[in-house]
């Protein structure tokens, strides 16, 4: 009997490891397919942009084994720029452009701008300080404890650009967002920075709401050297800014950073076959429900310090060139810079002007056509 029950399990065990056997072989070509077609996305924290903005990319483009994007929360832009350099499966990051720039300040990753790429410019991300409400300005925050995020992250960067900047001698913190806006309430920390597109939903919704203010930044000629002027709105945050009012700050760029592979390796076809379809799509991320900071988005805005890369360098000038060879486009660009009375023989108007001229231009001319 127990012979005749070894056999049984030896029976079956031979079975089963024929039929796994047979599944693998069955699934290698499958498996191989979608890894060529699949690109991982490291973005940011879950209360941030950069996720909602990767899960966007996910949402849109997803299709089959062609292409799937796989959102990662990441833990800041030195982390996510380290992840794109060493870390597999890691194709893609969302950085805050000035991270380059700290980069090589610190001599972190030696000879960076040659190895990272970027594929467009993604859009403006404020500087939003948030403070209790007995602090009415930035200089009220000397000496005082100011949240700057966790050490390397893209907010961790411009913190510290900042107030070196200004001259304000703050002492730093470096909890995660959600866990500093619990110590912010409590007055264990007198404020906290978050760079982040607006509106920021941690901001809001946020409740006890009535002890915090946003705090203004000043868009001194200092800051203005890496730096964009904006604003904070009551729309943006209605529970921490009166109606019609708004709060100055500025802002930095966000970008889609990826490595700089060489065009005879299978990533970098990877990465091509995301461009095609992302620039390819691009009209659909400008609808609902997707995030509304795509609406500020130029595919060919260009950004200082970086290089981009060449599939995208290709992409885009294939586009523009097929743009400008077609008739009927050139009569509907004459129409739409006429109806905007902009001058397009300006010869003051700069490259990165003209570009992003043309994207409003592609971005009006489908809406007409719809």
């Amino acid at each position: 009997m127990k012979t005749k029950f070894a056999v049984i399990v030896c029976l079956l065990t031979m079975w089963g490891m024929s039929v796994a056997s047979a599944q693998q072989q069955m699934t290698a070509p499958q498996a191989d397919r979608m890894n060529a077609g699949t690109v991982g996305v490291v973005s940011g924290g879950i209360a941030g942009t950069y996720i909602r903005v990767a899960a966007d990319l996910s949402a849109v483009l997803d299709d089959g084994d062609n292409v799937r994007v796989l959102a990662m929360i990441g833990k800041g832009s030195v982390q996510n720029i380290a992840d794109v350099l060493y870390l597999k499966g890691v194709d893609i990051g969302i950085v805050q452009s000035d991270v380059l720039a700290y980069i090589r300040r610190e001599n972190l990753f030696p000879g960076v701008e040659r190895r990272v790429n970027y594929i467009t410019k993604l859009y403006n991300e404020e500087f939003h300080i948030l403070a209790r409400n007995d602090v009415t300005q930035l200089a009220d925050l000397a000496g005082k404890k100011v949240n700057f995020d966790n050490r390397g992250s893209g907010t961790f960067i411009t913190s510290t650009v900042v107030f070196d900047s200004l001259g304000i001698s703050v002492e730093p913190t470096f909890y995660d967002q959600t866990l500093a806006l619990e110590r912010l309430k409590s007055g264990e920390i007198a404020a906290m920075v978050y760079v982040a597109g607006k509106p920021a939903s941690l901001f809001r919704d946020i409740a006890g709401a009535e002890n915090l203010r946003l705090l203004p930044v000043p868009a001194t000629p200092k800051l203005l050297e890496n730096y964009l002027p904006s604003r904070l709105t009551s729309t943006d945050y209605p529970r921490l800014i009166q109606p019609g009012q708004d709060v100055e700050t500025i802002a930095v760029g966000a970008v889609m950073a990826v490595f700089n592979w060489e065009q005879s390796n299978p990533r970098y076809q990877k990465v091509s076959r995301f461009i095609d379809a992302f620039f390819g799509k691009f009209e659909e991320f400008q609808k609902p429900p997707r995030h509304p900071k795509w609406q500020e988005v130029s595919l060919t805005a260009q950004v200082p310090g970086w290089k981009r890369f060449p599939h995208a360098e290709e992409w885009l000038r294939r586009a523009t060139t097929a743009a400008g060879g077609d008739p009927r486009l050139r009569r509907d660009f004459d129409q739409f810079l006429s109806e905007r009375r902009v001058d397009a023989g300006s010869s003051s108007m700069t490259r990165e002007q003209r570009e992003a001229i043309f994207q409003d231009f592609l971005r009006w001319q489908s809406q007409r056509q719809r």
